[in-house]
């Protein structure tokens, strides 16, 4: 029997980190040990003071819908952080507060996007903003950019990009899944040739802004010329911990804003009552009361360098923020490694899953064909028992 699926869904692709995430807890489920450094999720809980505020606003019988756009006082909170974190000056009414971050970038593209207008992604980008894309049936134009750019875009590369249609770049600094920031002389270089195309929309994505190791990302907002063309999104899954907490929120020109407000409330309305009010406290909070667990992280990913470093074959950058590592391996390319052959990402990532029971996510799925993405938001122990499984199954 035929299943009349809408062509929408149809021409969606599954996201591949969650694929891999749910294929790593089967393979758990049948008995085989797997360790998964396929999801970005910090292994952390969530701090204390968001957890106690949480529960202050339960007891204070928090329970009703909340408004579509957010409670005005968290609003009120995330303006004095876009001020106190990226000198940007928003007022409530600029301000959406959503179910996480994705559904912030979701909107957004929701709002402006009409058919056939296109959508400048540099590569590698986020799994989701390609699908986001053509949920929008717009068109999403890779630009690509490989390790040893450092993942990162030129001026020349993003005007040859563009096209008449071009309406929207997504910018992620730090990224996922590279883990580069942006300077703020390379993102001002960008602005030069945006400047150029006043039709162009910018959604920067700084959801990893507070995880980051000696490099302070800049917000894109903040240059000059482009405060009214561009969304930051940001939400407190990583920084804080509280990625089951589903909050996300945006800071835009008011018309984007409003526009959003009014797609949220025919889809989800308001975001849940008791994550809003913790949200309240964690926005507030200095980013130092979480700099144990940047710390923690910045340990790690030397651990992990170190080790893949050992590797042959492994072509890796210093990431500069995020928690991921994203070596570029296509020196297996060609090869036959316990009788399967690698000729991609996807068949290197498949075989680390298979051979060696270690989930990773394929470079595919991020526009960047040679690498694979490794989370190192897991443990000590678990980290260094994965990197000893694939560099026993690669030598």
């Amino acid at each position: 029997m035929s299943h009349p699926l809408s062509d929408r869904i149809n021409s969606l692709p599954v996201s591949q980190t969650l694929a891999m995430a749910a294929k790593a807890r089967e393979l758990k489920t049948a008995g085989k040990d797997i360790i998964s450094l396929s999801l970005g999720e910090p292994d952390f809980n969530t701090p204390d003071f968001i957890k106690d505020a949480a529960i202050e606003a339960i007891n204070q019988d928090y329970n009703s819908y909340t408004p579509v756009d957010g409670y005005v006082e968290l609003k009120e909170a995330i303006c004095v952080k876009f001020k106190r974190d990226n000198n940007l000056d928003y007022n409530p009414k600029q301000i959406v507060v959503s179910t996480g971050a994705k559904q912030s970038i979701a909107n957004i593209a929701q709002v402006l996007l009409n058919p056939g207008d296109d959508v400048l992604l540099p590569a590698p980008y986020w799994v989701s903003y390609s699908a986001i894309a053509t949920l929008c049936e717009a068109n999403y134009i890779e630009i690509p950019s490989t390790i040893e750019t450092d993942f990162k875009i030129t001026p020349a590369q993003l005007e040859a990009a563009i096209t008449p249609r071009t309406k929207m770049i997504f910018f992620n600094s730090p990224n996922n899944p590279s883990g580069t920031i942006y300077t703020e002389a390379e993102y001002k270089a960008l602005a030069v040739v945006l400047e150029k195309h006043p039709q162009i929309f910018i959604l920067s994505d700084e959801i990893y802004e507070h995880i980051n190791y000696g490099t302070k990302p800049f917000s894109f907002a903040a240059i000059e010329n482009m405060y009214d063309r561009t969304i930051t999104v940001n939400g407190l899954a990583k920084a804080f911990a509280m990625t089951g907490w589903r909050v996300g929120y945006i800071g835009a020109p008011e018309w984007i804003a409003k526009a959003c407000t009014k797609m949220q409330g025919q889809i989800t309305s308001g975001t849940n009552c008791i994550a809003q009010r913790a949200a309240i406290t964690a926005v507030l909070a200095n980013p130092s009361k979480v700099k144990f667990m940047v710390d923690e992280f910045k340990n790690r990913r030397e651990m992990v360098l170190n080790l893949l470093g050992e590797i042959d074959g492994f072509k890796l950058n210093i990431p500069d923020g995020a928690f991921y590592v994203f070596p570029d391996i296509s020196a297996f390319f060609g090869k036959i490694i316990k009788g399967k052959s690698i000729n991609n990402a996807n068949d290197f990532s498949m075989l680390l899953l298979e051979e060696a029971n270690v989930a990773t996510v394929t470079g595919e799925a991020f526009g960047a064909p040679n690498c694979v993405r490794l989370s190192y938001a897991a443990s000590v122990e678990q980290l260094q028992e994965a990197i000893k499984r694939i560099k026993k199954l690669l030598s």
